[in-house]
């Protein structure tokens, strides 16, 4: 039940606390326990204190979230206390009570004690929301430094309270939460305001039990007082235990507000009395009324508080002291009682009389439980010759609504409400003050209300739920859950049929159980319905038989019609196909065993029959006949296909194509297409004619008029005189293929095969051209490589043979012509050689890694294959080669590893320059080398020298005037860091906004600067990179550092003051109107 949205300035509305909260157990036993151990340890001042707390409260079950409790449950309830103990830390216990309430005991430390009770109410308890205008000057003062007081305020009074931004103009704090949260948030709020208010402020001790007659009833004596005075007065809610009332305004009205609360309070302390009674906790709302009203009109009518028991959130001193005071309230009842005896019987709760208590209290409220966990202590406060009239009302209101309870099976309920609650409605229409609640954990329906109310409706639901009882059962079964679909049926077609027979209610679970619920005899018949489907579905059998999707639509026929048959005919089997989406040929067939098998050899058989009538073939056919094979009307395409039971389809016609498809048995399709062949003959002399061609020129070509039929093999028929002029191209093309068939060999090696092709294949290429042949090499999947085939007419190929053992001669002659390349080649330059490939001027001649010998062999020798002009240039430059290979040293460079990727650069780029730059090698070490390195050359007698490790030393390769330039430009790479002083209070200057100037400048002089942490606060700043770049970057900072000094001694010099004290009754001439002459002396003469 969502609670309404509080207004402000709405009536003062009392909050409802059970007697153990407001009045915990006396502290005798506790005083015992204290003592022994005392006794047992020693002495109490061993004793440390505890940071830990436990704190018990309670949700009502009209303050729960309904729709939480509907939809979760216990279960999902424990998920969120898991949850809310995971995020703070505390622990927490959750209890069910039979009235649908939520106790919670959460212990932990203060602060996670406070943070889990605020999650808890927010997740289960009901939120409100109100707004409070508060001045826009108070607001920062509500949130704290940094928002802490706001946060505190938030965890105490588990609210969410929303504060405008400065940007706004609005004044309005909006608070969430529930109703006793929003109460304690508002007062709090209230209470920091108004000591921020300049204006006059009091605050007054009057102890809690005497602020109802200061307020009043319905809030009307506190608005007077606030109407009369013009204070602001804030009074705790009855749910804030606080004794403190906070008065601020004008001077006067304070004064005047005080003295009139003071005087309330002194004359209600004077005649006021009390008595105590036990009420059941579940009569409590009633005593309250919807919003306090029934609390307001005893107020009002008797002017008599009535105090209700409060929500237990721990132990207090004060509520232990209330406790301690009972005594003195049941001693006045004991006068109380002999001046009206007519309520004797309900204050004898509060005497002590042992030996009739049971029966007093079974005899004030009758039909309630007489235990003590199940009662609270309400106290009534007023004049004394206004109690006994105050204490009949509280019982009249308390006895006004009875509950009872009428026990009924939980699976009756929703027969009980019937459909659409019509039912229920009937019974509760004449009725409107009965409430009756139906609870599917509980085999009990409660219901609510007026006594005499109550009990026609409970006879009326009695009467129906024992009809009910006697003549509708229910049962249970477990099925396969693979049968659901075969029970439920398409679209629930199957259960819905058994629902409506039989008239009764069927719940199919995910589980496989089944429960129905009707009147005893439509169960069992449907019970047994069931279960003979079961038993058929359980001997039933599924088949898939494979059949082609082109045969789906002869085998369903026109409008079902064919497959319509085979179900009848096979005991209703049911056969399901693929759908059109669906690439698969599995037809599936469902039915009895037996049937299934018949279905399935039959579909079997009809396939076979409809691949033996689906043979096809292709007929060529002349378009110009066409018209004629179909006739007029179609009448012989028509005779034809009846005649042969075949399926004849012709090219559409504007279709250039002129083949014509038949299908059908093999038999009729050779029957159709002779006839279909005849009707050409007919009409044109059409004429057959075998020709013989040999097998390796036989190389038929494109069909025209006189037409190859590839079942006809080299055979030509077609009109007279176009099969002749076919006839005579197709000899005189074997005649001359037969003619340029003369083959020849070559035998060459495969590497000289490069060299007769030439380059882009020029060489071979002219012999073709000149000699008109083919010449073929072999591939390298073939057996023999060396063999080079020759085809074309005998002359030519004779010729082309000629020319290429010309070739070949002068290739091989050539090739073996042997160089020495110098016996003085060092194996470096024999490795370095290949690696750098063929120099521009000796490009003709061939160098392949496989001329070089491996270096591991020690051979001197190069091998240069290639024209003889091009040898002795080849010769000279690779002398010259090594000659520049002898003349290379390699140089040590100690760099320490930690700068080597500053040396490198971004992806090695710094590096590299120095490679190009100085045509050199570098080679960095391994990393992973941390052994020391001994043959670096060192200072004698220095010991301090920090130890050089392999994984320093770089080493750079090239002619030795440049390997020195190379190991200079390293060392110049390598980073240096210096100390620049710089005052520290510039030093967030030099930063700038978010990093932004020192950002610039060290990407603008590609360096590292370090400033001083805030807690050293040194003078000092770092800059580290290569020296030319730190120097740079540290005059770019000290003319930095010079700029921000002027502009700072400028700001000083236009930053003097002068303060002068002026009278404040001369202020306003001062300011003059709107600003005027303070705004002229602002901008000067």
């Amino acid at each position: 039940m969502q609670q309404p949205v509080i207004e402000e300035g709405a009536a003062y509305e009392p909050s409802v606390r059970s007697y153990d909260d407001l009045f915990p157990a006396l502290p005798e036993s506790t005083l015992q326990q204290n003592n022994n151990s005392i006794g047992q340890w020693g002495n109490n001042k061993m004793r440390v204190g505890s940071s830990i707390i436990t704190q018990v409260f309670r949700v009502p079950f009209e303050e729960r979230k309904m729709e939480s409790s509907q939809k979760f449950g216990e279960g999902e309830s424990n998920h969120i206390c898991a949850l809310i103990m995971k995020e703070s830390g505390a622990h927490i216990e959750i209890s069910h009570a039979k009235d649908q309430s939520l106790t919670f005991l959460v212990t932990g430390k203060s602060n996670e004690v406070l943070e889990a009770r605020r999650k808890i109410l927010t997740h289960f308890q009901t939120q409100a929301s109100k707004q409070i205008s508060i001045p826009k000057e108070h607001h920062r003062w509500i949130l704290g430094k940094k928002g802490d007081r706001l946060k505190d305020l938030e965890k105490t009074t588990a609210t969410k309270i929303l504060i405008p931004p400065m940007n706004e103009n609005s004044d309005v704090i909006t608070i969430t939460g529930t109703k006793e949260g929003i109460e304690k948030a508002e007062h709090e709020i209230r209470v920091t305001s108004d000591q921020q208010s300049k204006k006059a402020s009091e605050r007054l001790n009057i102890p809690k039990h005497f602020h109802p007659f200061i307020v009043g009833p319905y809030g009307r004596g506190l608005a007077q007082l606030i109407e009369e005075t013009g204070a602001r007065i804030n009074v705790p809610p009855t749910s804030v235990m606080k004794d403190e009332i906070f008065i601020a305004g004008e001077k006067e009205g304070v004064m005047a507000a005080k003295a009139r609360i003071e005087d309330i309070y002194k004359r209600m302390e004077k005649k006021s009395a009390t008595v105590s009674v036990e009420v059941p906790k579940s009569q409590h709302k009633y005593v309250i009324g919807p919003k306090g009203q029934t609390i307001a009109e005893i107020l009002d009518t008797t002017g008599v508080s009535v105090e209700m028991p409060q929500k237990r959130f721990g132990h207090s001193s004060e509520e232990t002291q209330k406790t301690q005071n009972i005594t003195k309230s049941r001693a006045c009842a004991v006068g109380l009682a002999s001046m009206h005896p007519h309520v004797y019987w309900c204050i004898s709760g509060c005497i002590s009389r042992p030996d009739r208590e049971s029966e007093t209290i079974k005899n004030r409220l009758p039909g309630q439980d007489s235990n003590n966990a199940h009662r609270g202590t309400i106290t009534l406060r007023g004049p004394h010759d206004k109690l006994g009239l105050a204490l009949s009302v509280v019982y009249e209101k308390a006895n006004s609504v009875r509950s009872s309870d009428v026990d009924a099976p939980s699976w009756l309920h929703k027969y009980i409400i019937g459909r659409k609650g019509a039912n229920i409605k009937e019974i509760t229409q004449n009725l409107p003050k009965v409430h009756v609640e139906f609870t599917d954990k509980e085999d009990k329906i409660k219901i609510e209300g007026p006594p005499e109310e109550v009990e026609k409706a409970q006879e009326q639901i009695e009467v129906m739920a024992k009809d009910l009882i006697g003549r509708m059962t229910f049962m249970e079964m477990h099925v396969d859950p693979k049968l659901f679909k075969h029970i439920i049926g398409k679209s629930g077609a199957n259960i819905n049929k058994l629902k409506e027979d039989f008239n009764v209610v069927i719940n199919i679970e995910e589980s496989g159980l089944v429960r129905i619920e009707g009147n005893k005899d439509d169960v069992t018949s449907t019970q047994a319905e069931l279960e003979q489907r079961i038993f058929k579905l359980e001997n039933e059998k599924e088949k898939d038989v494979i059949i082609e999707q082109r045969h789906y639509r002869n085998i369903i026929g026109t409008k079902g019609e064919n497959i319509k048959e085979i179900r009848d005919r096979f005991n209703q089997v049911q056969i399901y196909f693929p759908g059109p989406g669906d690439r698969n040929d599995i037809v599936k067939v469902r039915g009895p065993k037996e049937d299934v098998d018949k279905c399935a050899r039959h579909l079997e058989k009809l396939v076979k029959e409809l691949n033996e009538s689906s043979h096809q073939i292709e007929v060529p056919i002349y378009k110009q006949f066409h018209k004629f094979i179909i006739g007029k009307g179609g009448a012989n395409i028509r005779k034809i296909r009846e005649e042969t039971n075949t399926k004849i389809d012709l090219p559409a016609e504007g279709d250039k194509n002129d083949v014509i498809t038949i299908t059908g048995k093999r038999e009729n399709v050779e029957e159709a297409r002779e006839k279909i062949r005849k009707i050409q003959d007919e009409l044109e002399n059409i004429v057959s004619e075998e020709i013989t061609i040999p097998p390796e020129v036989l190389q038929l070509p494109h069909r025209r008029q006189g037409q190859t039929d590839p079942l006809d093999n080299g055979g030509v028929w077609g009109p007279k005189e176009d099969v002749d002029r076919a006839k005579r191209q197709l000899l005189d093309l074997a005649n001359e293929r037969q003619l340029a068939s003369y083959t020849a060999e070559v035998r060459a090696k495969a590497q000289h095969h490069k060299f007769l092709i030439g380059k882009n294949g020029a060489n071979i290429k002219k012999i073709r051209d000149s000699t008109g042949a083919r010449i073929v090499f072999p591939s390298n999947t073939d057996e023999d490589r060396e063999v080079i085939t020759i085809i074309g007419k005998k002359e030519a190929v004779e010729e082309a043979k000629a020319a290429l053992e010309a070739t070949i001669k002068d290739i091989v002659r050539q090739h073996h012509r042997e160089r020495d390349a110098g016996g003085a080649a060092p194996p470096q330059a024999l490795r370095c050689a290949p690696r750098r490939g063929p120099p521009q001027d000796i490009r003709r001649v061939r160098w392949r890694h496989d001329l070089f010998p491996e270096v591991r062999h020690r051979q001197r020798r190069v091998v240069l294959k290639g024209p003889k002009e091009c040898i002795e240039a080849a010769k000279q430059r690779i002398n010259e080669i090594i000659s520049d290979l002898e003349s290379m040293i390699t140089i040590e460079c100690v760099i320490s590893q930690k700068h080597h990727r500053t040396v490198m650069g971004s992806k090695g780029h710094k590096v590299q320059g120095i490679t190009g730059d100085f045509d050199v090698q570098i080679k960095f070490p391994d990393r992973d080398n941390q052994e020391e390195y001994f043959s670096y050359e060192q200072v004698n007698g220095d010991v301090n020298t920090e130890p050089i490790r392999h994984c320093d030393v770089i080493r750079i390769t090239g002619k030795e005037a440049n390997c020195l330039q190379a190991k200079q430009a390293l060392l110049d790479l390598v980073p240096v860091t210096i100390n620049v002083d710089v005052p520290f209070d510039l030093h967030r200057s030099i930063i700038g906004q978010k990093g932004r100037v020192v950002k610039e400048l060290m990407d603008s002089y590609d360096v590292h600067i370090v400033l001083s942490p805030a807690d050293v606060k040194e003078d000092v700043i770092k800059i580290t990179g290569t020296p030319a770049n730190v120097e740079r970057a540290k005059e770019a900072l000290r003319k930095r550092v010079k700029d921000l000094e002027a502009d700072r001694r400028d700001r000083e010099l236009r930053s003097f003051a002068l303060k002068i004290e002026v009278n404040p009754e001369y202020h306003p001439k001062i300011i003059g109107k709107k600003g005027a002459v303070i705004t002229k002396i602002r901008e000067g003469p």
